[in-house]
């Protein structure tokens, strides 16, 4: 969830057929400069034999199927010592790139002596069923089924489990780091195998209209409207002006030239979601430095946007003030002639999220009010289940993840049998409408940045970091170190 997440991590919006124009996707081929250099941060890439079923006993559940870890020994302070593991449970996604860029975890080791472990989600990166064969693993309902959240916290506690027992460390302590739902619904779930779980950017309750499927939208659109009134003006009229162009004779080769496409042909709705994903992900990832996560990017990408689209040197041309924008998104490192916006490429292996989002991760997200910065729309379950039936022949299941996890009334809830979790939101992130953003309880924590965007926490510290990033990690830190201590105190006592 990526990003979740992201959500992923996913932080990755959901998918309806209402929204099929205008789907976000991750950098294109165009960002090649994207990948990032990690000789600086050594870790041992490892496999894990896992269950393909930990929920039935059909002869086929035994299957089992290489799950890929990535591990740090360099700060341990051993078995012997019972030091800390801190175990990151992989969003959807190449665990690789999500190690690249969480660095908190890494320069916070050397003071618990905290081994370091980075868990692959099934069925992306090189963890893949069915001999690792993505053609049979990704085939159809029967083989994709066995891709849930549920077999993913499975593994995680599985691999975990094995791995203390092979160290001969079964009295170090575990902590969680997630950003979406691996950090949070893990604790919850497996409380004997982590004591707590830093869950960053995790929208836990953007299920079954807890929150208003206006809410995502909404906060991209404060997001570009808080830089600039006009920058906001421009973007919210330039979708009708785009319709408008695309039905004139020669308007799409006119709207091709404006915006350097690659190909001869493009449509209004192709270039429709070619914007919406700039606008979308620049939000998420408004980090107050310089960034490669999604793609190169300035620091504050929003307000850079904006200050493209308000550049008075392109007059009243909507089209030119929108290719400026969206260059800063799509082109910041100045190697890309023109943009193909057919290319499906997956660089970071995101792309079995849209069936997660087709079964369990019902996420109404794509509303938009009239103050929208994006078109009116309407959330629609039918126009998702009807998009689920058509690609995957799979039926959603939207109450699943409130029946099984938890979601309304959270506080109620999370206060009688919850402990030890941190819910850290960045109010720049359109996922935060979804996070838990107040206290639970006094092990409950809600951090939250109103200038921070997605995953901020995680990432690696720079020496350009504002202080209100600084005080959020150190914050963090302190209350890790809290657990840590009572779970010292407790194994010598009890």
């Amino acid at each position: 969830m990526a990003i979740p997440f992201l959500f992923l991590l996913f932080s990755l919006l959901s998918l309806s057929s209402s929204e099929a124009k205008v789907i976000p996707r991750f950098p294109s081929k165009l960002s090649a400069s994207a990948s990032v250099n990690t000789n600086h941060r050594p870790f041992k890439t490892k496999y894990f034999t896992q269950i393909l079923d930990h929920f039935n006993f059909n002869p086929q559940s035994y299957q089992t199927f290489q799950q890929k870890y990535l591990i740090n020994d360099s700060f341990w302070g051993g078995a012997t010592k019972n030091s800390p593991i801190f175990v990151y449970t992989g969003n959807e996604g190449d665990i690789d790139w999500f190690a690249q860029n969480t660095g908190f975890m890494f320069e916070i080791a050397p003071r618990f002596k905290a081994l370091l472990v980075f868990l692959e989600h099934r069925f992306y990166g090189k963890s893949i069923p069915f001999g690792g064969d993505k053609k049979i693993a990704y085939s159809n309902a029967s083989t994709l089924g066995y891709l849930s959240s549920t077999q993913a916290l499975a593994d995680y506690a599985t691999l975990i489990i094995d791995l203390k027992k092979n160290l001969s460390t079964i009295d170090s302590p575990v902590v969680v780091f997630g950003g979406s739902y691996g950090g949070t619904w893990f604790r919850l779930k497996y409380p004997h195998v982590a004591i707590g779980a830093l869950a960053s950017s995790a929208p836990i309750l953007n299920f079954e209209n807890i929150v208003s499927p206006y809410t995502f939208n909404a906060i991209v659109t404060k997001d570009f409207r808080s830089e600039s009134e006009n920058c906001y003006k421009v973007i919210k009229g330039s979708w009708q002006k785009i319709e408008e162009k695309a039905s004139q004779h020669g308007g799409l080769k006119q709207l091709r030239k404006s915006f350097r496409i690659c190909k001869n042909y493009i449509s209004g709705n192709a270039l429709h979601g070619w914007l919406y994903t700039a606008y979308i992900y620049a939000a998420m990832t408004d980090y107050p430095t310089p960034s490669n996560f999604l793609s190169p990017l300035p620091a504050h990408p929003v307000k850079q946007m904006c200050k493209a689209i308000d550049d008075p040197t392109t007059g009243n041309d909507t089209f030119a003030k929108l290719y400026g924008a969206a260059n800063i998104y799509y082109n910041y490192s100045g190697s890309a002639t023109c943009f193909d916006l057919d290319d499906d490429s997956d660089p970071h292996g995101l792309g079995e999220w849209s069936w997660q989002a087709c079964t369990e991760m019902i996420m109404p997200t794509s509303g938009n009010n009239n103050e929208s910065i994006f078109p009116a729309s309407e959330w629609n379950y039918t126009n998702r289940a009807n998009f689920c039936k058509y690609v995957f022949d799979a039926q959603p299941r939207p109450n699943w993840i409130t029946t099984h996890f938890v979601g309304h009334n959270i506080q109620r809830a999370l206060k009688r049998f919850g402990s030890n979790i941190i819910f850290f939101n960045g109010l720049r992130d359109p996922w935060s409408g979804g996070g838990v953003l107040k206290n639970v309880s006094k092990t409950i924590i809600a951090i939250v940045a109103e200038e921070g965007a997605h995953h901020v926490d995680l990432r690696f510290s720079t020496s350009e970091d504002p202080k209100w990033l600084q005080d959020v990690r150190k914050t963090e830190a302190n209350i890790i170190a809290n657990w840590i201590s009572q779970y010292y105190h407790d194994l010598a006592h009890l």
